[in-house]
């Protein structure tokens, strides 16, 4: 079946429009809101559907008061004003979710036995599961605001290491996400055309 392009009013709102904030409006985001983010990412695609990314979303407080010591100087203020963060992490052992995920070949499992390839695989569709979720959180009308500048190893100790449930889990990157503050962006930044990006062999 031959599909329709959606309108530029999404596309505006997803992309041409899309920006990384720095701060935020008072408006709230309900717990709704995150969940239904997921749900979206969630269907995104992923090497033999393996889905190695976990996300932890901290809303309350004592949850960000956690993550503050590990956090740049610099993403300290925006991130605790942000209405929920995101640390965006995958699992070390998805494979074990393989015959559930996969189940009309549950013996791919065996495919990540090897521990180099595993942990490449685990952040290379952790990494696409992310870009899912901020795009997901545009499409449903939010914004976002992602980072690198925190301590991953500081990160995985807090929040993931001492729980037998998160042990495998390690941090790749974190967002902020909520309704954005306008004023708190700069000008878009240039983007490499066509030319200079990509090959038509």
């Amino acid at each position: 079946m031959t599909k329709n392009p959606v309108n530029d009013y999404a596309l505006d709102q997803v992309w041409r429009h899309g920006r990384s904030y720095n701060g935020w409006t008072s408006d709230s985001v309900p717990e709704t809101l995150i969940r239904a983010i997921y749900d979206l990412t969630k269907m995104g695609m992923t090497s033999a559907n393996c889905s190695p990314a976990r996300f932890v979303f901290l809303h309350s407080s004592e949850a960000k008061e956690r993550l503050k010591p590990h956090l740049m100087e610099g993403n300290v203020e925006k991130t605790l004003a942000a209405p929920w963060v995101v640390i965006i992490a995958h699992d070390l052992e998805f494979h074990e979710k393989i015959p559930e995920l996969f189940p009309h070949n549950p013996g791919a499992k065996d495919w990540f036995a090897d521990e180099q390839n595993r942990h490449t695989t685990a952040f290379r569709n952790g990494t696409l599961q992310g870009a899912y979720l901020m795009l997901a959180a545009r499409a449903i009308g939010l914004d976002c605001g992602p980072m690198s500048g925190f301590n991953n190893a500081g990160v995985d100790e807090e929040f993931f290491l001492p729980n037998e449930a998160t042990r495998t889990w390690r941090s790749n990157w974190l967002c902020n996400i909520g309704h954005g503050d306008d004023s708190t962006i700069f000008e878009r930044s240039p983007r490499l055309a066509f030319e200079d990006a990509c090959l038509i062999l």
